[in-house]
């Protein structure tokens, strides 16, 4: 059987955080073409509908038998943590790039142990503060602008670096909200009454948006197709599955380690597929996320 298979859980732990960055670099490619509030339905939309077949095969039920408050519970994470966090980090991805978001990203861990400190009472170990300073360290060096060659503005660089803050933020929020819950609910369960939150509160507010044609139309786009379904399909779906494989079969703080370094592997897939330039000031922050990062998961 799968669970007789050693280092599994490490194993698929790993594999997610190749999925994720290469789907970071699908939508990056799919953001040249796809408007932010365009391409986070869809690729929510497609996520649900995968989702749901495997949540049927896995579960054997679409609706257990839950307090309904439950329900509007999940809808709101889904709000927070997919409809509004993942228009952010599309837009911080557009303007910074995949090599600096994945630097932003890192401040995920840091939103996490603050709310679980504020919320859930959860104790801070000298090694996660240690860890978060090193992170916002590594944030820091993003916003310094390389002179050599740079495409972006100051401005823009800080204006997307608070964009990516926020949308750790919110995620956070929306994944702290339901820790309770997580502990007595199907995980696949929780992640499709999500992705039904955030995609309703999308379609929402499109509905409302005067260039409602014009976003809806660049999802459409010849030449951002491909990238924007196979992205949607390995960043949206394939990496949720394996997060929860990898979180099923190992201790959760070693998964959320592991997990952490899609922050090196999306760095080197911009290097290779999207040809983002590589210096000592992108490479030094690089380390420090990631050294902070698994200070704050496994301390």
């Amino acid at each position: 059987m799968m669970m007789n298979i050693p280092y599994l859980g490490e194993v698929l732990a790993l594999i997610t955080a190749l999925a994720w960055a290469f789907g970071v670099i699908l939508f990056k490619k799919s953001g040249e073409t796809v408007h932010p509030i365009g391409l986070n339905p869809f690729k929510s939309l497609l996520a649900s509908v995968l989702l749901l077949p495997t949540l049927w095969l896995f579960s054997g039920t679409l609706t257990p038998q839950v307090p309904r408050v439950d329900y509007w519970l999940l809808l709101l994470s889904g709000v927070l943590g997919i409809g509004i966090s993942d228009t952010l980090f599309f837009m911080s991805l557009n303007r910074l790039g995949a090599g600096l978001t994945a630097i932003v990203d890192c401040f995920y861990s840091i939103s996490i142990i603050g709310l679980s400190f504020i919320w859930l009472n959860e104790r801070l170990t000298v090694l996660q503060v240690i860890g978060a300073i090193l992170i916002i360290s590594a944030i820091l060096t993003t916003t310094k602008k390389n002179g050599r060659g740079a495409t972006i503005s100051r401005h823009d660089i800080l204006l997307s670096v608070i964009y990516g803050i926020l949308s750790n933020l919110f995620v956070a929020v929306s994944i702290v909200m339901i820790k309770p819950l997580l502990n007595r609910s199907s995980l696949l369960w929780v992640s499709e009454i999500r992705l039904i939150g955030g995609v309703l509160v999308l379609l929402l507010v499109i509905l409302f948006l005067p260039t409602r044609r014009k976003i809806v139309s660049s999802i459409f786009s010849v030449q951002s197709w491909s990238y924007i379904l196979l992205g949607s399909f390995i960043g949206g779906y394939l990496s949720l599955i394996l997060w929860l494989a990898g979180m099923k079969f190992t201790q959760a703080s070693s998964a959320a380690a592991l997990n952490q370094t899609s922050t090196i592997f999306i760095y080197i897939f911009a290097a290779l597929i999207l040809k983002e330039p590589i210096n000592p000031q992108r490479t030094f922050g690089i380390i420090l996320a990631v050294v902070g990062s698994f200070l704050v998961a496994l301390g």
